[in-house]
């Protein structure tokens, strides 16, 4: 690898740094997820995704149909879609899908096995079941996370040959207190929720009577995995059309032609956006060991990306990086890295319990100021 883990100090404890020099927009490293899941709702609107790297698994003709409401439109240049449907493989026993051969034996090799719900099985009452309705009744888009990527931790425990070594990867992650853990727990569920936390650990003790993840279903330790997938969970997404109008793009078009076609595309996402609004993607969530390990700055020279449209994680670098300088990414969305330096911090205590102290925010320590109507509130 490219880059190495290091430790810092006690109170900012690893950060990431590069083992090289990388240019600007280059590819730092890639990395396949510890584990990963499609969002609850994401899954129950029938956003067909593979179930272990959340390739779609829709045509973009199909997808486009779906979003639009359109059952007969026809897309042009049906060459240009990248999804292979003769490779769409499902499980004997579930049904669940996958994009192909190899992620089915992954997904059976890691943890599929163990959650693996027959046709007799899926009856309303499982405590899988019960456990993914209670989350998505707390839970109602857009979300962010889901308690199905602990479901797939602990069945990675469970089917390890050495449970240890699985239990280990997870301890990487957690190294908060116990209050901590708590707050983190009821940021995630939103404290009007807070009180179903008992009822979720309880659906994941009943889901998992194994005695080798015991410590994880304590009061404590669902709390903690909470925290942490409330802390580590990446965000992804895949689209069949997002690629088909990437391919397209490429096209060696006549210019009536090209322009034709960008009329079309802006046609297409409008009546997209009529009929379902922004809920484009198949979106789900994951955790990665080594992007995890990236701290937080407010000024970014990394950024992740998914150009696989899969849920393989790229770097990139937003500007040249020298070897041995500490590679950054932003926790925050775009928009909340425009608002302000006390802003800013609101959301980061709130979400993840640390001041920052990065360049942009050392600069603007004299210079408070408020940039939008939800700041207003803030006590200064």
């Amino acid at each position: 690898m490219d880059v190495e883990i290091r430790f810092i100090d006690s109170s900012k404890g690893k950060g990431l740094f590069a083992k090289k020099s990388f240019s600007e927009r280059s590819v730092i490293f890639e990395e396949e997820p510890l584990v990963a899941c499609q969002f609850s709702w994401n899954a129950k609107c029938k956003y067909r995704a593979c179930d272990h790297c959340l390739r779609p698994l829709e045509t973009a003709e199909e997808n486009a149909r779906r979003l639009t409401g359109n059952t007969n439109l026809i897309l042009p240049y049906p060459e240009c879609c990248t999804t292979k449907k003769d490779t769409i493989v499902s499980c004997e026993k579930c049904g669940v899908e996958y994009c192909s051969p190899d992620c089915l034996t992954s997904a059976n090799s890691q943890y599929h096995q163990t959650i693996c719900l027959g046709t007799h099985e899926r009856n309303g009452i499982h405590p899988l079941e019960l456990l993914d309705e209670a989350w998505r009744n707390i839970h109602f888009p857009p979300e962010t996370n889901s308690v199905m990527l602990i479901v797939r931790l602990l069945s990675r425990i469970v089917q390890c040959d050495d449970p240890q070594l699985a239990i280990s990867q997870i301890l990487q992650f957690c190294h908060r207190t116990v209050n901590e853990d708590n707050a983190l727990a009821h940021k995630l569920l939103g404290y009007k929720f807070s009180d179903q936390i008992d009822k979720l650990r309880t659906l994941m003790q009943q889901a998992f009577p194994h005695e080798t993840i015991q410590q994880f279903v304590t009061v404590e330790g669902f709390k903690s995995l909470l925290a942490l997938i409330g802390t580590n969970g990446q965000g992804t997404g895949t689209s069949a059309l997002s690629q088909w109008v990437s391919e397209v793009s490429k096209l060696p078009l006549a210019d009536l032609e090209k322009t034709n076609l960008d009329q079309f595309i802006d046609k297409l996402y409008q009546d997209i956006d009529d009929h379902t609004g922004s809920f484009l993607n198949n979106e789900g969530v994951a955790l990665y060991m080594l992007q995890s390990a990236a701290n937080h700055s407010c000024l970014p020279n990394a950024e992740v990306s998914f150009l696989h449209n899969n849920t393989k994680l790229s770097l990139v670098a937003l500007r040249d990086i020298n070897e041995g300088e500490e590679i950054f990414i932003s926790y925050l969305g775009e928009c909340d890295l425009q608002r302000s330096r006390v802003s800013r911090h609101r959301e980061l205590m709130e979400n993840y319990l640390f001041e920052c102290e990065c360049e942009k925010c050392l600069k603007e320590c004299d210079n408070f100021y408020i940039t939008s109507d939800e700041d207003e509130d803030i006590d200064v």
